[in-house]
C-alpha cells in the first residue's frame, strides 16, 4: 500500500494507479493526492501498448461525447435567443482583443462553470479564471478577475509569503518558500495533438489581458503554476529540442494567424 506502506495491497486507482490495501486509504490519498479516482479516458497510449480493450474504451467514450453533445444540443437554454445573443457578443469582444474565444455547448461541465462577462460600460472583461499548483495538487477558481490586473497581483493570495491567506499558504508552502524569480506560469496551447501537448510560458508584470492575446481560450483561462527547479512534464513551447526541430522545418511553410501570434508570444 502506498499510502500507509505496512499493509498488502489490494486495489489500485484507475486514475493515478497509485496501490491502496482499504477504503480508508483509498480515501486518504484521494484527499492527499485530489485524485477523483476515475479512469482518465483521454490518457495518451503509445501504439506498441494499445490493445482490444483500449480500442473498445475509445469507442465507448466517443458513444458517452455523442449522447453528451445531442443532450446539450436539444437543451432548451441552447436555442435561447438571449444566450445565443450574449456568447456572439462575448466571442465578439474578445476577437476584437485578439483573443479566439471558443465556448462548448450547454451540457459540458466547463460551459456551465463558466461566469466570465464583458462590461460594456468600462469596456473590459471579467474573466472566470482557474489556477492550477500541480506540485501541491491543488486548484483554486476565481471569478469575476478583471483583464487588466496582473498575473502577479492575481497570484499574491495564493503564494505571497506576507499578503496569502494562512490556510492556502500552508497548503501551498513549497511556492511560498520559494523565490518569485522561481515562480513560472504557464497556460496550454489548444488544437494540438494529444501526444504534443505544449505550454506557453506567461509574463507575470503583464496583464491578463495582454497575456491572452494571440491565444486560443475555451470557455476561460487555466493557468498551470510551476517551479522551475522542480521537475515537471510540461514543454513550453520552442524550449526543447524536437520543438525547435520542428519549427525550423515548418519555417518555409504557411502558419495561420492564431499559431503566428503563440510562436511570437512564447519567443
Amino acid at each position: 500500500c502506498e499510502t500507509c506502506s505496512k499493509e498488502e495491497a489490494k486495489y489500485r486507482c484507475p486514475r493515478c494507479m497509485k496501490y491502496s490495501c482499504s477504503l480508508l486509504c483509498v480515501k486518504k490519498h484521494k484527499l492527499a493526492l485530489s485524485c477523483n479516482g476515475v479512469r482518465d479516458k483521454t490518457a495518451f497510449i503509445s501504439v506498441n501498448d494499445f490493445t482490444d480493450l483500449n480500442l473498445l474504451s475509445d469507442y465507448r467514450f466517443l458513444e458517452d461525447v455523442g449522447r453528451t453533445a445531442d443532450a446539450a444540443a436539444r437543451h432548451p437554454t441552447m436555442h435561447s435567443p438571449t444566450t445565443k445573443k450574449l456568447l456572439y457578443c462575448l466571442r465578439n469582444k474578445a476577437r476584437k482583443c485578439n483573443i479566439d474565444l471558443r465556448t462548448l455547448p450547454v451540457g459540458f461541465t466547463k460551459r456551465r462553470e463558466n461566469t466570465t462577462t464583458f462590461n460594456c460600460m468600462e469596456k473590459k472583461f471579467y474573466w472566470h479564471l482557474k489556477l492550477v499548483f500541480p506540485h501541491c495538487h491543488a486548484e483554486y477558481t476565481l471569478k469575476g478577475v478583471p483583464d487588466d490586473k496582473t498575473l502577479a497581483d492575481i497570484l499574491k493570495p495564493y503564494i505571497d509569503p506576507v499578503e496569502s491567506d494562512p490556510v492556502v499558504c500552508q497548503r501551498l508552502k513549497i511556492y511560498t518558500v520559494s523565490p518569485q524569480s522561481d515562480v513560472q506560469i504557464l497556460m496550454k496551447i489548444e488544437n494540438r495533438k494529444q501526444n504534443s501537448v505544449r505550454y506557453n510560458e506567461l509574463d507575470a508584470s503583464r496583464s491578463l489581458l495582454d497575456n491572452l492575446k494571440g491565444k486560443i481560450i475555451i470557455e476561460y483561462p487555466t493557468l498551470f503554476v510551476v517551479l522551475k527547479t522542480l521537475k515537471n512534464d510540461m514543454v513550453i513551447l520552442g524550449q526543447d529540442a524536437s520543438e525547435r526541430a520542428e519549427n525550423s522545418d515548418n519555417e518555409s511553410s504557411s502558419l495561420s494567424s492564431v499559431e503566428e501570434g503563440e510562436i511570437r508570444d512564447s519567443s
